[in-house]
């Protein structure tokens, strides 16, 4: 009687782990070699989320100009809930605040809470009562 040969030993082709361990390298160089050039695009999505918010702001004050004939600096009588930033629990990486609330005039701030890019400098944006949205300090 022959015995047949077992097919469960059959060698299999794959990589070792120096291998894999070579690729990880060159992937990671390749990242920190694009990172610097991705970080303005990085950063410009991120003040997404303050002219959005701004904007939101600038159309609840304006609704509040209508019913009442002035601005207000408070958040709730304008009916604007303020996100929850980073350091509250939440997501937002900005902080709101309204500068500046006249009978005619209004200014509302959003200032970064997170350094996007690292230099020191946090983003800051403002909208006033003509619904102008300005960029006052790039990260």
């Amino acid at each position: 009687m022959k015995l047949k040969k077992n097919t469960l030993s059959k060698k299999v082709d794959a990589f070792n782990l120096q291998e894999l361990l070579v690729v990880l390298v060159i992937i990671g160089i390749l990242i920190l070699i694009a990172l610097p050039n991705l970080m303005p695009m990085i950063s410009k999505a991120k003040s997404i989320e303050a002219q959005n918010q701004l904007k939101h702001l600038g159309s609840m004050q304006r609704t509040h100009f209508y019913m009442h004939s002035k601005y207000s600096n408070d958040f709730n009588a304008i009916d604007f809930v303020v996100p929850l930033t980073n350091k509250n629990g939440g997501k937002a990486k900005y902080s709101y605040e309204i500068i500046e609330a006249t009978t005619n005039t209004f200014k509302a701030r959003a200032t970064a809470i997170v350094d996007f890019d690292g230099d020191g400098v946090f983003n800051v944006w403002e909208i006033d009562q003509e619904q102008n949205l300005k960029e006052i300090i790039k990260d």
